[in-house]
């Protein structure tokens, strides 16, 4: 079968850059790290997260990505604060209920401190009370789903990085950076990747 490339960029995206080339509300854009304005985002990460965000020039490989009845996996690393428990890890991999329905069952984890960048500005820190780090991999993409599923079992998100999003992974790109990378598609008649609608992020 022929086959077209489409290209592939991943990127580091830092903490308070939005998910879209346009500056918006004090936030900045993608612009100023990525010069190609004909490749757009596969997907969304929330301007306070951080790390992975795919971009490409294919409408079906955008597709591929970012809609979920693909179930393509999405993996994070999450500081939340407290000291998680063994009941509260169940819960999130079993699923929880949030108010736009019961999520899927996940792959959560706790992990020790990652070595990762350190982010600008820190976390707020409060005085005696600990914090940990979790990995989950869901498969869905509802809106800031991660924040709202550990807060739903009591240990709120202080800090969510993504670290992958199916066989991509963030590897050793610091935040700002990207890589391209090639993709062989089926030689179908490709529309365009989609621009996402200009809007605040929460």
């Amino acid at each position: 079968m022929d086959h077209i490339t489409a290209k592939l960029l991943l990127f580091n995206k830092p903490y308070g850059v939005l998910s879209q080339f346009t500056d918006l509300d004090g936030h900045h854009g993608l612009a100023g790290f990525i010069k190609d304005k004909n490749i757009y985002p596969a997907g969304r990460l929330d301007n306070d997260s951080e790390g992975l965000l795919l971009l490409t020039d294919s409408g079906p490989l955008q597709a591929r990505i970012s809609d979920p009845k693909h179930k393509m996996t999405k993996t994070y690393i999450a500081q939340v604060e407290g000291d998680i428990t063994e009941e509260a890890l169940a819960n999130l991999r079993f699923g929880v209920n949030l108010n736009d329905g019961p999520t899927r069952r996940a792959q959560v984890k706790r992990i020790p401190e990652p070595s990762i960048w350190t982010r600008f500005p820190p976390i707020r820190a409060r005085k005696n009370q600990p914090t940990c780090w979790i990995e989950l991999q869901i498969t869905e993409g509802r809106n800031r789903q991660v924040r709202r599923m550990t807060a739903a079992v009591g240990y709120p998100t202080l800090r969510l990085v993504r670290t992958a999003i199916g066989p991509w992974s963030l590897g050793n790109l610091q935040p700002g950076e990207w890589k391209e990378e090639a993709v062989n598609l089926p030689a179908v008649k490709s529309p365009p990747a989609r621009t996402w609608k200009k809007k605040p992020h929460a």
